[in-house]
């Protein structure tokens, strides 16, 4: 408490990932469930399914990749003393998008692919028992 120990990096790592992955597993059997039901319910509906989360998860993916190096080009832009460069008010802000921008273009927006081939997969594998 007096700020003096050293601190413990890997259990801060471990509460986060374990908090992480618990909070994925109902989108994870979300991404595997919902082409099993709708294939089951009907073929046409797993069809729309499948194009509804191509269409929309390319487009979001292209959004978050773009807004994302948006995002981190105008902080190295402002960094590079436009705006009244670092520690200014302009910075400040642009070092908070860019905090929202580094996920959006690392791991969100590349995981959207990890989706859509998922859900494909899943569609393809329960195809033949669809009848």
């Amino acid at each position: 408490m007096e700020g003096t120990a050293k601190a413990d990096y890997a259990k801060c790592v471990d509460i986060s990932t374990t908090a992480a992955i618990r909070r994925m597993i109902i989108p994870g059997l979300l991404a595997i469930v919902a082409p099993v039901f709708f294939g089951f319910m009907n073929k046409e509906a797993l069809g729309g399914l499948l194009a509804g989360v191509t269409v929309s998860g390319v487009l979001l993916a292209i959004f978050m990749a773009n807004a994302g190096g948006a995002w981190d080009n105008a902080k190295k832009f402002i960094e590079g003393g436009n705006h009244g460069g670092k520690g200014s008010d302009a910075h400040k802000a642009a070092v908070v998008g860019d905090t929202v921008g580094d996920p959006f273009k690392d791991t969100a927006g590349p995981s959207l692919n990890i989706l859509i081939k998922l859900m494909s997969v899943v569609a393809l594998v329960i195809a033949p028992f669809i009848k």
